[in-house]
């Protein structure tokens, strides 16, 4: 099953199920966070609850995308309480791309170890523990909060200094926290975990700051398990044309660690299991335009699609203009 949010022509958020078939709006439910945050409070499975509740009237999920009323497959009533998180170094085969932005030199030019390689390795060894176990930790990072979530067919904005504004075609995780400390799982999605490859290079320091830009993710959420072997494409169009493309891998069976092992060590931390937060926690990737030399500028537009998945994730790229930022004492 998959769920997503539109808006309709009297502007009401209405929340959308299909199942191979047609999409039908899900009676009485007025948000897909409301909507989890029940099942959560109930004890009734997500899947369940939508069949309690019914389906209504079709709806034309291609032409919501056009006319740009197809929204973020969850969002909070405060965005503040919605938490952009993701991991990196963790499909097979993403060492390859980071550890050549990151390599380094000894003094007689011998290659050293780069830390991603040190941590990919880390994950190899110990990302897929065995059921019951801790396995090792991943690499971890904040990309921001719901302020920084961005609609499928909205634009992602790249800060004026920003050195590079590249995707990164990723699934990610989608949660709410019950109102016992509980995190639930509502499902998988699309993302686009929109990054800046030219400051991280630099340093790595300087992934932290890297990595607070926007994100995109959806336009649909899968219910239930995640697929073993997730095969997709991702894309840049400019001026209406194919500038890059590229297949991209995700699942278990293409990565270093269980899903299992990354959930663990994102809500292990007490902060991130705050009654109400929805997080959306995305999982990394090995495939990036970046690593095959593409440049992206405005008016590109990135698309991600994988077919467990439904509609294809689109943004298109603006750069935000220069603001100078003074801070005033009180």
């Amino acid at each position: 099953m998959l769920i997503s949010q539109i808006l309709d022509d009297a502007e009401t958020i209405r929340v959308v199920a299909r199942s191979g078939g047609k999409a039908r709006i899900i009676n009485g439910a007025r948000s897909v966070y409301s909507l989890a945050m029940e099942a959560a409070r109930t004890g009734v499975g997500l899947a369940a609850l939508i069949e309690r509740k019914g389906l209504g009237e079709t709806v034309d999920l291609d032409a919501a995308y056009k006319k740009g009323r197809l929204l973020s497959p969850i969002n909070h009533p405060d965005p503040a309480h919605l938490h952009l998180t993701g991991t990196g170094l963790t499909h097979l085969g993403s060492a390859a791309t980071r550890d050549s932005m990151h390599k380094k030199l000894s003094t007689d030019g011998e290659e050293q170890l780069t830390d991603s390689m040190k941590m990919f390795r880390m994950g190899l060894e110990g990302g897929k523990p065995a059921k019951g176990q801790v396995g090792v930790q991943p690499e971890w990072f904040y990309k921001g909060n719901g302020t920084m979530a961005v609609a499928p067919g909205a634009a992602l904005m790249s800060p004026a200094f920003a050195k590079d504004a590249g995707e990164e075609p990723e699934v990610a995780g989608i949660y709410v926290i019950g109102d016992d400390g509980a995190p639930f799982r509502v499902g998988f999605t699309l993302s686009n975990e929109f990054s800046d490859h030219v400051t991280e290079r630099v340093n790595y320091l300087f992934l932290a700051h890297s990595k607070l830009r926007n994100a995109s993710f959806g336009p649909e959420i899968l219910i239930g398990d995640l697929p073993a072997d997730i095969r997709g494409a991702s894309r840049i169009y400019r001026d209406g044309a194919v500038l890059w493309e590229k297949p991209f891998l995700s699942g278990e069976a293409n990565m270093s660690h269980t899903i299992a092992n990354l959930e663990h060590h994102h809500f292990k931390y007490s902060a991130f299991r705050q009654p109400g937060d929805v997080h959306v926690h995305m999982f990394g990737t090995a495939t990036l335009s970046f690593a095959d030399g593409i440049t992206t500028a405005a008016g590109d537009v990135f698309e991600i699609e994988a077919g467990d998945f439904g509609l294809p994730l689109r943004n298109p790229l603006e750069i935000e203009k220069p603001v100078k930022v003074a801070v005033k004492a009180l």
